[in-house]
């Protein structure tokens, strides 16, 4: 009985024991967090305040290894403030709270540490987020992942995902999904990851967008436009009895952009009817964002993250202080998300008009002043802006608008003049990173997006073609960032509403020209990080286009980029273009070219070539066994 009992307490130490040290373990692992992972430090305030959003600042001074910076929080509701923070390299980190009301004890004089631990390359594989926040390349053409890794945006348009319009359901999506009616957040997400996208671009929310009594597009009675939202098909104001509809534009009432549970961005003005309170925030909206960031941010995925679509401007300009509250709702959101890998989109400008936007001078003053108010980004993410044009020509480079760090170009020209644009960009003594936002939209009927005059039936062989000229010849004219794929369903018409003219969500899921996507990663990465270091050689295509091939077209004009090395090369030919003689390669030397099928991402045999005395390359027919191209074709060039 004796040796019984001293066995049971033996175990029973045992078990003690283990639990101890398990205590202790958990203990140690709540103040370790692995680098690039986000941590949340909450600070509850012990003041009452008339409106927590506008009055009162919060941040934590975040000091380790090589870094010391501040990061601002956000509030989140009642007298709760957050502040999200990652380690950007192992060791030892130490942060202290402060605030703008420094006798506030439960904001102010907070401390803490932890320790940051590296990610094994098991772990990097499974989530490249854990590869770090996104850094230009070397030479400011491309961008990688903090950890030097290529980083070749696949992404795809998906201006209202953050919306009620694709429901976060909390929900394992099968394997096998398919996309159709009922389609959530997630089934989105990892249909596109299959696809091997690793980007969606999103527009933050749409204050004053509402399905109410009024058109999509109207003013207020002191003439001043509050929105000019996309169409609720099917639901005309002219309906409404009782209402004067006469001087209103368009008759379809506007898209509904709440979340998924019925919360607006902002309260609504008391004293102007249909406009948002811009100084009185609502966190609870923000929060139904937060875990569709998370989990794209759990897939690999890097958001573009815009802030408003422009059509808000007048309105807010108008009836408030437009630069402070535009500015404090900008880093609103860069506290939010700004311990994401996302890259920021400070307005969705995707059309000046007089009317229904503010000027680029008056959307470039604000983001200027809010960067010096609050600093860039807080751990280096790049910032650009979704454009009707190109940056550069709407902005300026550099010191004209220093909170922009990367072009981009878009919406129109949707033809080969927006090479030339990407072109300018490339060539800027101050290189940046740039890409095309908005390319080709195939399944859209709309004027800006019809090549020569040209609109062919949604998801038709035509249509698809048009998206895979835009991929192509958008990066081999410079923006080696990647590329962002998108349909007419940017708007996201789902479950119960009619399609109108533009195409429910899941169908547009469907169109063939997301698939080519990842054959364009294939091409690009083929030769590894090579890419990032090509530079602009069309001028050597000779000829680089077809007789009568347009400007405003998209048919018979040839891409090339060469380093300058000349020992690597990527083409790209569009359907009816003409075999070409390529100039300027190494004089005598030997090359592999090898043509690659930009519909099934195959690459055909190698062949064996070599220049002239001149260095000039006689390149073979196309693979359709025609001097002028049946379709488009890719191909590469190698020195042996």
């Amino acid at each position: 009985m004796k040796a019984f009992s001293k066995k049971v307490l033996a175990n029973c130490l045992f078990v003690v024991l283990i639990i101890l040290l398990s205590n202790l373990s958990l203990a140690k692992d709540k103040n370790t967090i692995h680098v690039w992972e986000m941590m949340e430090i909450k600070l509850t305030a012990e003041k009452a305040y008339n409106n927590y959003y506008m009055d009162v600042t919060c941040w934590l001074d975040l000091k380790g290894p090589g870094f010391s910076k501040r990061i601002y929080g956000f509030w989140n509701g009642g007298n709760d403030f957050i502040v999200r923070i990652v380690a950007s390299k192992p060791g030892k980190w130490e942060w202290e709270s402060n605030s703008n009301h420094p006798e506030d004890e439960g904001l102010n004089y907070k401390s803490g540490s932890l320790m940051a631990i590296e990610w094994t390359e098991k772990e990097k594989i499974e989530n490249p987020n854990r590869r770090g926040f996104l850094r230009p390349t070397s030479n400011g053409h491309a961008l990688q992942y903090a950890d030097g890794t290529p980083f070749f945006m696949i992404g795809d348009t998906w201006l209202a995902g953050s919306t009620w319009r694709l429901p976060f359901r909390n929900a394992e999506t099968s394997d096998n999904y398919i996309p159709g009616p009922g389609i959530g957040f997630e089934d989105a997400v990892m249909f596109r990851k299959k696809q091997g996208f690793n980007s969606v671009s999103m527009i933050s929310c749409f204050p004053n967008w509402e399905s109410d009594i009024y058109p999509g597009t109207y003013a207020d009675s002191n003439n001043i436009y509050l929105r000019n939202a996309w169409e609720k098909f099917g639901y005309d104001v002219r309906d409404t009895k009782g209402i004067d509809t006469s001087g209103y534009w368009g008759s379809f009432t506007a898209k509904n952009m709440r979340d998924e549970y019925g919360n607006l961005p902002f309260e609504m003005s008391k004293n102007h009817k249909g406009v948002s309170d811009f100084t009185r925030i609502n966190p609870e909206y923000f929060k139904s964002l937060d875990k569709k960031m998370e989990f794209l941010s759990d897939k690999g995925f890097v958001s573009l993250l815009e802030t408003v679509r422009r059509d808000v401007g007048p309105s807010w300009k108008t009836y408030f202080n437009f630069k402070e509250t535009f500015s404090r709702f900008v880093q609103y959101l860069v506290s939010r998300y700004g311990a994401d890998n996302i890259i920021f989109s400070g307005i969705h400008l995707d059309w000046i008009p007089k009317d229904f936007s503010l000027t680029a001078e008056e959307f470039n003053e604000a983001l200027t002043y809010h960067l010096e108010k609050y600093g860039p980004m807080p751990f280096g993410q790049p910032v650009t802006t979704l454009i009707s044009s190109s940056t550069y020509t709407v902005f300026g480079h550099n010191k004209d608008c220093p909170w922009l760090t990367m072009h981009s170009v878009g919406n129109k020209p949707r033809d080969h003049r927006i090479s030339d644009s990407l072109e300018v960009i490339f060539r800027l003594t101050l290189p940046y990173s740039a890409i095309n936002f908005e390319p080709y939209y195939t399944g859209w009927n709309h004027e800006i997006n019809k090549p020569n005059g040209e609109r062919p039936p949604a998801n038709s062989e035509r249509d698809n073609y048009f998206s895979r000229a835009q991929m192509y010849g958008s990066v081999l004219s410079g923006g080696l960032s990647g590329h962002v794929h998108g349909t007419a369903a940017y708007d996201i018409t789902t479950t119960g509403e009619p399609e109108g003219s533009r195409p429910h969500v899941w169908d547009a899921f469907m169109y063939e020209s997301a698939d080519y996507m990842k054959h364009l990663e294939t091409f690009v990465l083929s030769e590894g990080e090579k890419y990032q270091y090509l530079l602009l050689a069309r001028e050597d295509v000779i000829p680089d286009k077809a007789p009568g091939s347009p400007p405003e077209g998209l048919d018979g004009w040839a891409y090339m980029m060469r380093t300058s090395e000349k020992d690597f090369a990527l083409l790209y030919f569009e359907n009816q273009s003409v075999v070409p003689v390529i100039k300027n390669f190494i004089p005598g030397k030997e090359y592999y070219f090898q043509w690659f099928d930009t519909i099934t991402g195959k690459w055909d045999k190698k062949n064996k070539i070599k220049a002239g005395s001149e260095g000039t390359l006689i390149i073979p027919s196309f693979p359709d066994e025609g001097k002028v191209s049946s379709r488009d074709w890719a191909a590469k060039i190698i020195l042996e």
